[in-house]
């Protein structure tokens, strides 16, 4: 999992554009070349720094993109108890597509508010010291607090405005990159 990390900070202008740029270019990256992609987006309501994937989901699912699949929503989160069942049934309903997991993240008090994209797969709860199965083939995470021996504590105490702005952003991006897919 030593892959290149792109950081891209959510405040500034043309975030989402550069974070469809570095998405697209993984997407177009894969064999073959997807039409479509899947979304995993990770985490639970019940925690607002962890609320990231599944408002991500929420937000991304009303607007029914043709050529996006969303799993793990605010109504159905995808979490530490059911992330591997749903992850198995993704790779069995969609085997050919790739699969861009996204989640919240802690990070440096600096890359607070940041995006990273990188290729390769995603180990969700290592923050709060959770042991879980990597999952995805891209990998998206919005840094929302920083890090700290209390981790579950950092992400009970985020700001939704954090969790709201780094949601806005990467749905955009998402939306962005799936744009630049083949037509399904």
């Amino acid at each position: 999992m030593n892959h290149h990390i792109h950081y891209f900070n959510c405040r500034k202008p043309y975030a989402a554009l550069n974070m469809s740029t570095t998405l697209s270019s993984y997407l177009k990256n894969q064999k073959p070349t997807p039409s479509a992609l899947v979304l995993l987006c990770i985490g639970t309501d019940r925690v607002t720094g962890d609320s990231l994937g599944p408002l991500i989901g929420y937000k991304l699912a009303r607007q029914n993109i043709a050529n996006i699949y969303v799993y793990g929503t605010l109504q159905h989160p995808v979490h530490a108890l059911n992330l591997e069942t749903v992850f198995h049934d993704i790779k069995k309903r969609h085997p050919l597509l790739p699969v861009v997991a996204v989640d919240a993240s802690l990070g440096h008090e600096s890359d607070l508010e940041c995006i990273t994209v990188s290729a390769g797969s995603l180990k969700p709860g290592i923050g709060v010291d959770k042991e879980l199965s990597a999952v995805g083939d891209i990998s998206i995470t919005g840094v929302v607090s920083a890090s700290s021996p209390y981790g579950q504590a950092q992400l009970q105490a985020t700001r939704l405005d954090t969790v709201m702005r780094l949601a806005d952003v990467i749905c955009d991006g998402i939306v962005q990159a799936a744009a630049t897919l083949a037509p399904v």
